[in-house]
């Protein structure tokens, strides 16, 4: 990646996050909603808006409000996901729910739904922007919203269920992971005065990295070298988790290999042995290979997409951030 381009865009969104019009009180609300948003994350998203906007022809300062709007959105997703999952750390940090409690990460969450959408007023001030494009990109803010929500939900569904298809799971993480990634870059594009077919071509493309990035998260778990992590390979096997490499391979294992994998996931604590065992059966069952495959298939159709643009810096950012995520080891 560009390091002085990605850094510009991060002083550019620091300083947007920073200048925020925050009352002082109640004053756990808003500390908590400051603690949330300043918890160390890579700032992906609204560096997408940015980039989005940057390669429809706009300038990036034109996003900045989109961007915010998105990375307290994402914040806001994160403060209330720790609840659902009793999670008492983000980030090296504790969780808001575990630093203040529940009523307030449940209240500071909803007010930061609301900051985020009020940050998008700003378009339907400006006199470049159309009433169309005020209402498309409130719009994009929305249905992300919702999508994430109904991702998060099915994720929580899939626990208690029998079984799951991998287009099922393909669905649940294009919601879950997906959603806010293409909506960042869309809602950039918006702001960059997009044509209709750039909109859905930076739409499809954040869609592609999504999935891409949460079936790597799961294939590099099962893949990982413990000497290089400090971890050992089948974390979300440990505990339990369906991801797209349990899935898949339930969907092609004979009963013998069903069993395994299936009593190993129920496991109150599964031993090592059987953990090692569900990672055999990953192999011959061809699934590791299959992820790989599907992987580089959703990268090399973001590549496509990033085609269509005309070259530009922010186009040559993105192609960037998309090699170093897609060649990650961890």
């Amino acid at each position: 990646m560009s390091h002085s381009l990605h850094k510009e865009l991060l002083v550019e969104i620091e300083s947007g996050l920073n200048h925020l019009q925050l009352p002082q009180t109640p004053e756990t609300l808003y500390q908590s909603f400051k603690y949330a948003l300043n918890g160390g994350g890579k700032r992906i998203r609204p560096i997408l808006s940015l980039l989005g906007c940057g390669m429809c022809g706009g300038q990036t300062n034109e996003a900045l409000p989109a961007a915010i709007a998105v990375e307290i959105l994402h914040n806001f997703t994160l403060v209330h996901d720790d609840i659902m999952d009793s999670a008492e750390t983000r980030r090296g940090r504790a969780s808001v729910y575990k630093k203040w409690d529940q009523n307030i990460a449940i209240l500071g969450g909803d007010v930061m739904f609301a900051k985020a959408a009020q940050q998008l007023g700003y378009y339907g001030n400006e006199e470049s922007y159309s009433k169309k494009e005020f209402s498309d990109i409130n719009e994009v803010f929305l249905n992300s919203t919702v999508t994430v929500c109904e991702g998060q939900a099915l994720d929580m569904e899939f626990v208690t269920r029998d079984s799951v298809s991998h287009e099922e799971y393909l669905e649940m993480i294009a919601g879950k992971t997906a959603a806010l990634l293409s909506g960042a870059l869309e809602m950039g594009g918006i702001a960059g005065h997009a044509s209709p077919e750039q909109r859905g071509n930076l739409k499809e493309l954040g869609l592609c990295m999504g999935l891409a990035f949460q079936i790597q998260d799961d294939l590099l778990d099962a893949t990982a070298d413990p000497e290089r992590f400090g971890k050992k390979p089948g974390g979300d096997i440990f505990e339990g988790k369906k991801t797209y490499l349990t899935i898949l391979a339930l969907e092609r294992a004979d009963e013998d290999q069903s069993k395994i994998i299936n009593e190993t996931l129920d496991a109150e604590l599964p031993t090592e042995e059987s953990v090692n065992e569900v990672l055999s059966i990953f192999k011959k069952l061809n699934v590791l290979e299959d992820a790989i495959q599907e992987i580089s298939d959703r990268y090399n159709r973001a590549y496509e997409l990033l085609a269509n643009f005309s070259d530009s810096k922010y186009k040559t950012e993105l192609k960037n951030l998309l090699i170093f995520l897609q060649n990650r080891d961890h």
